[in-house]
């Protein structure tokens, strides 16, 4: 069943704040997001927020890992679908940059890997971690399920799409995909792929993993930002062509500065002009 998390703006607000107003318009009405990934936190945020900056407008999150949001959008369940892949049938807006982490146990000695190695290792190729001067253990890969954003955009990067064994083990929670990595038996075996923020968390909370070095880059926000690690992923918020002021405004709002700064405590926010908005961001990271 779809958990529907309906967030209103509570009576006891200790400051007013002036309504975004898109075409001289006061925003209002429902607006009805839909999302299957592990954004949610985030779009909860920015929707609280939002809803803050425009006391007349609600915002209800549709979110269920099993659920199609683009599809809902076409359908009308939803008016904005959180995604990580453009529709030719929606307008489709970025709001940040998700980069993607490759994760192993803190003990595996392991210094790099380039992005050829990476794709050899979950298309099955690569079978031991002494085939790339590692420890000598079996590779255990961990898995995303199929209809996550991160998964789709990690094997088309790499190149492997439909090439990762059902051997697998499949991992849903980036929190149990964590403690996979960091206690499988026996130890240094398991690598799976997350969203960096997750990611870097883990590392500064203690855990016992670490984040490979792809191609010599450091999986970090300022290299996310930059494009110089190229293992990342857009998010994305898709809506339908038609002019809709909520859907504009909400948009907007993920592209201010207020905004902007919500999307930088998980995410990586766009590249900044010397204006301070956001800079239209092209997405050279894509392979050839």
């Amino acid at each position: 069943m779809i958990e529907r998390v309906l967030i209103a703006l509570g009576l006891l607000v200790t400051c007013v704040v002036a309504p975004l107003q898109v075409a001289g318009q006061d925003i209002s009405g429902t607006l009805v997001i839909a999302g299957n990934g592990p954004e949610m936190p985030l779009i909860e945020q920015l929707a609280r927020a939002f809803e803050k900056a425009n006391p007349r407008a609600y915002t209800d999150i549709l979110w269920d890992d099993n659920s199609k949001p683009i599809e809902m959008v076409k359908s009308g369940q939803a008016q904005i679908a959180v995604a990580g892949r453009e529709e030719p049938d929606l307008n489709a807006t970025q709001i940040a940059w998700d980069g993607i982490a490759v994760m192993v146990n803190l003990a595996n000695h392991m210094k790099e890997v380039t992005t050829q190695q990476v794709a050899e290792i979950f298309s099955g190729k690569v079978k031991f971690w002494s085939d790339l001067g590692g420890p000598e253990t079996k590779v255990l890969l961990i898995d995303r399920p199929r209809n996550r954003n991160i998964r789709d955009a990690f094997e088309q990067y790499l190149g492997i799409a439909g090439k990762i064994p059902d051997s697998a083990k499949v991992i849903g929670p980036d929190d149990k995909a964590i403690k996979t990595v960091a206690g499988t038996l026996p130890p240094l075996s398991a690598v799976t792929y997350i969203s960096l923020g997750t990611a870097l968390d883990a590392v500064s909370g203690g855990v016992a993993v670490r984040l490979l070095p792809l191609d010599k880059v450091e999986p970090e926000e300022p290299t996310v930002k930059d494009g110089r690690y190229k293992l990342r992923r857009p998010l994305l918020l898709l809506g339908k062509k038609e002019s809709n002021p909520i859907i504009e405004a909400f948009v907007a709002f993920a592209l201010s500065n207020e905004g902007q700064k919500i999307i930088d405590e998980a995410y990586t926010p766009l590249v900044q002009s010397s204006t301070g908005r956001p800079k239209e961001t092209t997405d050279s990271s894509r392979r050839p």
